[in-house]
C-alpha cells in the first residue's frame, strides 16, 4: 500500500471530509490528526517537526491517502516521497478560515488535558513548519496564504489539485479518474461538532 493523494491543506479546509471521501473512493485509510493517537506516533511528527525525518514509506504503510495536520506540513517531503500521489491543495477563504481555526484548532485548552506528547509534537509543528502568532489575525492569514502560495509554486499544475472547501466529488474523481459515487459528499466536523467532541 502507498498514498495515492498527498494533502498540503491545513486544517479547517474540510479536511475530516476529505478523509471519509478518500477512504470512500480508494478503499484504504486516510491519515488524519485523529489517526495521530499514540505517544510513539506523537513522538515520530514532532522529530520530524524537528528536522529528523522517518522513512515516510514504513511510517505511512498503512495509509493510502493522507490530509490534514500534521502530514500537510509536511508536503514538500511527502510529495517527493510519493512521486506518483496526487498533491491535494483544500483552501478556504482566509476570514472564514481564521475564524473557524482560532475557536477550534487554535483555541486555548483551558483544561490543559492534552497529553505532554500531544503538546510537544503540536509545539514543534507550530514552532517549526506554521511560525506564526496565532493571535494576530492577520499575520496567521498571511502563512495561510504563503504556505498554499508555496504548494502551487512548487507543485507541476498536471500534479495538483485545488479543492475549494465544499468543491465536492468531481474534482477529486476527475483528478483520479474514477468514478463520481451516487452518493452525498461527506460533510463533517464542522466547528458545532469540533467544539461538542472536545466539550
Amino acid at each position: 500500500m502507498t498514498l495515492q493523494v498527498v494533502g498540503a491543506g491545513l486544517g479547517r479546509t474540510g479536511t475530516n471530509s476529505l478523509k471519509l471521501a478518500l477512504e470512500h473512493l480508494l478503499g484504504g485509510t486516510c491519515h488524519h490528526m485523529f489517526e495521530v493517537k499514540t505517544p510513539e506516533h506523537m513522538a515520530f511528527w514532532e522529530n520530524a517537526a524537528k528536522g529528523v525525518m522517518p522513512d515516510w514509506h514504513d511510517f505511512l504503510a498503512e495509509f493510502t491517502a493522507l490530509v490534514d495536520w500534521p502530514g500537510a506540513s509536511f508536503w514538500p517531503e511527502l510529495s517527493e516521497a510519493f512521486p506518483d500521489a496526487l498533491v491535494l491543495l483544500s483552501v478556504r477563504e482566509g476570514e472564514s478560515w481564521y475564524n473557524s481555526a482560532i475557536e477550534t484548532i487554535f483555541a486555548e485548552d483551558d483544561e490543559d488535558d492534552l497529553s505532554e506528547a500531544f503538546e510537544n509534537m503540536w509545539q514543534a509543528i507550530t514552532a517549526n513548519r506554521f511560525p506564526v502568532d496565532v493571535n494576530d489575525r492577520a499575520a496567521t492569514i498571511a502563512a495561510m496564504e504563503a504556505h498554499n502560495a508555496a504548494v502551487i509554486d512548487a507543485i507541476p499544475p498536471e500534479r495538483l489539485l485545488i479543492w475549494p472547501t465544499g468543491a465536492g466529488w468531481e474534482p477529486i474523481c476527475k483528478a483520479l479518474d474514477l468514478p463520481v459515487p451516487e452518493i452525498e459528499f461527506p460533510h463533517k466536523n464542522t466547528k458545532k461538532e469540533f467544539l461538542a467532541r472536545d466539550s
